[in-house]
């Protein structure tokens, strides 16, 4: 065979004995091509000045690998943001032109695009589509031969006006992060993106995410370093499942360079606690005793503190200077019964006007708009019951809207999509003239992909959400957190997390230091790695897909032998009371003092989504143990399945493991 260096080299040599070397030749087709095409115009949505559109092209002739649209507006329209396709605009004449994902459309393929635009008195729609020069009548005629051309010298290049950095994909697809990680509060200062969530029961708590380009997301800490909430989050007379922390609120304040995260903790009390940096020491700063319930934060531009909080009647309080005490607070709004429930506030300014930003769980949301932070405010429906951009997800709700660098707006909501979770999606906002924000869809629906945001190029990589830990230490990475608070004289971390026995129960919902991964959907892995040596008997070890009702592979230690073991059957009930402590279902012998546990977990959204777990002596060859253990999909505990890994003792303390690795892997 010759190679393609070697035909190159050929060709080129024939180019220069003919003198033709540098010109370009145009040859006759062989053939007659079939170009044919039909357009399928649509107006999503239409407001005042303003308009959604969304474009479907059939190809009915031959395959075509690059494509450019071309339509006439001869009402004055005007195109603004667009996702799908790059689109240009020379007075009435519109030309949109693939991007590298859908440039190929073959015979009966259809690519789409959309776009929002404006218009003044009239917005016609488009009377002929033309698909690279072909007007599309939805029929098919033959192309005419080409006629051979004189052969030109090729002119200068000329010097791109912009440049692309190569392999950076100019789309992104949504989840944008596939982990569980709901009531999303984001802010950008500077130039850096940052997302708090949610936990509950887990410690430390309200992670915080830092991105920048609101797409690519890594841990940057928690705001909560302890759940300092009473003796149930140390699992000291009771439990603290389900609760903990819930929606609350996460902002920067300019003037002294701080950031502050606020939360209502059991409907009783809302704890405030702050920060330098995000990723530096949190401590608590004030406690108010009222619940702020599912808040928002809005700093004014006066340094005003204002929190937006409640469910169905909203209401706002003014924080004093310090931000430690309610200098004010007064009810703004009583959700129309027509509507329900509107909940989880986010507090914000734009032009003058106040905004509280909240969602009708789990299928709509809302915005609240006055000029007065007090009020009176009046409602506009944002979403209601829009199909989300996961196969089996639910509505995209709650969340936040942020403002980029360069004044483009963006919604970052979340999805419901057990058993993995709440899931984030990121889809653009525009605003009318008169001051609403607008959802861009994507044909009727909040789209999988969308343009990537226009932002400077990040300073850095941000870190992976999966990988490997050999836990250097000396503390834990944010990606880990506890089941509770943990007994922090019973774990180490030193090349190795080492888990003394910190319990004697023999449940697993009731021992402390069981420490917990987040699952990467829609399927994933998680392998520890675990040197057993100093297990006593009555120990317990293993790696659980931990929800309200779970399975584990482990290790019992009983009568100085090791068994390593696939257990199912521990559940919980609505109370979040343990009803099943497991049963065993599979074994085998075990020698030697090191163990591979691996889950194999299936979370895209629905019923019947599976774990597989298996095991190694080698760390190479994985044996699969037990039966497929069926996940739980119900939303009512409000986490999903994490990877945890636990050790406890069902005798006497003073055993242990070191965790000497875990990897978390997606396909």
């Amino acid at each position: 065979m010759v190679s393609r260096r070697r035909s190159r080299a050929a060709v080129s040599a024939l180019l220069a004995a003919t003198g033709l070397a540098g010109a370009v030749l145009v040859a006759t087709p062989a053939a007659h091509a079939a170009a044919g095409c039909s357009v399928t115009y649509t107006k999503t949505s239409e407001w005042q000045g303003g308009f959604g559109a969304s474009v479907s092209i059939t190809n009915l002739g031959d395959a075509v690998d690059g494509w450019t649209l071309t339509w006439l507006f001869t009402s004055g329209q005007q195109v603004g943001q667009h996702w799908n396709a790059t689109i240009t605009q020379s007075g009435a004449t519109v030309s949109a032109k693939n991007v590298s994902y859908n440039a190929a459309i073959p015979t009966g393929g259809k690519a789409e695009f959309g776009f929002n635009g404006s218009f003044t008195s009239a917005n016609a729609t488009p009377s002929e589509f033309r698909l690279n020069g072909t007007l599309c009548t939805g029929g098919v005629e033959p192309t005419a031969p080409s006629t051979p051309t004189t052969p030109t010298t090729p002119t200068t290049p000329t010097t791109p006006t912009t440049t692309t950095t190569p392999n950076q994909p100019t789309t992104f697809t949504n989840p944008v992060l596939w982990q569980d990680f709901a009531d999303v509060d984001i802010i950008r200062v500077g130039n850096a993106y940052y997302y708090s969530a949610s936990t509950m029961h887990y410690s430390p708590g309200a992670p915080i995410l830092r991105s920048y380009d609101l797409v690519n997301w890594e841990f940057a800490g928690h705001s909560v370093p302890k759940l300092d909430f009473g003796a149930k989050y140390d699992m000291s007379g009771g439990r603290g499942y389900v609760r903990g922390i819930w929606a609350s609120f996460f902002n920067h304040r300019a003037s002294n360079d701080t950031y502050y995260w606020g939360g209502c903790i059991d409907f009783a009390k809302t704890y405030i606690y702050t920060a330098t940096a995000v990723d530096g020491q949190w401590s608590k700063h004030t406690t108010i005793d009222k619940c702020y319930y599912d808040a928002g934060m809005l700093v004014d531009d006066d340094d005003t503190m204002y929190v937006a909080y409640g469910n169905t009647t909203l209401s706002v309080a003014q924080l004093s200077k310090d931000g430690k005490t309610e200098v004010r607070s007064q009810q703004v709004f009583q959700t129309p019964s027509n509507i329900g429930t509107l909940e989880g506030s986010r507090f914000y300014k734009r032009n003058g006007s106040y905004y509280i930003f909240v969602t009708r769980p789990a299928n709509g949301q809302y915005i609240l708009k006055a000029s007065s932070p007090w009020g009176p405010y009046t409602i506009q429906q944002v979403l209601l019951d829009l199909p989300g951009p996961i196969s089996g997800g639910g509505v995209p709700h709650q969340g936040g809207l942020v403002q980029t660098q360069n004044g483009d707006w963006y919604y970052l909501a979340f999805v419901d999509a057990y058993p993995g979770g709440r899931v984030p999606a990121l889809a653009p906002v525009t605003w009318t003239a008169d001051g609403w924000p607008k959802l861009q869809t994507v044909n009727g629906r909040w789209g999988t992909t969308y343009p990537k945001p226009n932002l400077p190029p990040p300073p850095r990589q941000v870190e992976p959400m999966t990988g490997t830990d050999t836990f250097p230490g000396p503390g834990l990475s944010p990606q880990w957190e506890w089941n509770h608070n943990p007994d922090t004289t019973k774990f180490s971390v030193s090349n190795g997390l080492k888990l003394s026995t910190a319990t004697v129960t023999n449940d697993l919902y009731s021992a402390r230091n069981t420490v917990t991964r987040r699952i990467q959907g829609p399927t994933s892995t998680g392998t520890a790695t675990l040197d057993l040596t100093s297990m006593r008997d009555g120990d317990r070890t293993g790696l659980a897909m931990l929800r309200d009702s779970s399975a584990w592979i482990g290790v019992k230690r009983d009568g100085g032998r090791n068994r390593v073991v696939m257990v199912n059957g521990l559940t919980m009930d609505g109370n979040w009371n343990t009803t099943g402590t497991g049963t065993e279902v599979a074994s085998a012998a075990l020698s030697g003092s090191k163990i591979w546990l691996r889950a194999n977990a299936d979370i895209r959204p629905g019923t019947g989504r599976q774990a597989r777990f298996s095991y190694s002596t080698d760390g190479v060859n994985f044996t699969p143990l037990g039966t497929a253990f069926t996940l739980n999909n119900t939303w009512q505990f409000f986490m999903g399945y994490r990877f945890a890994v636990f050790n406890h003792a069902t005798q006497a303390l003073g055993g242990s493991v070191t965790l000497q690795r875990f990897d978390l892997t997606a396909p």
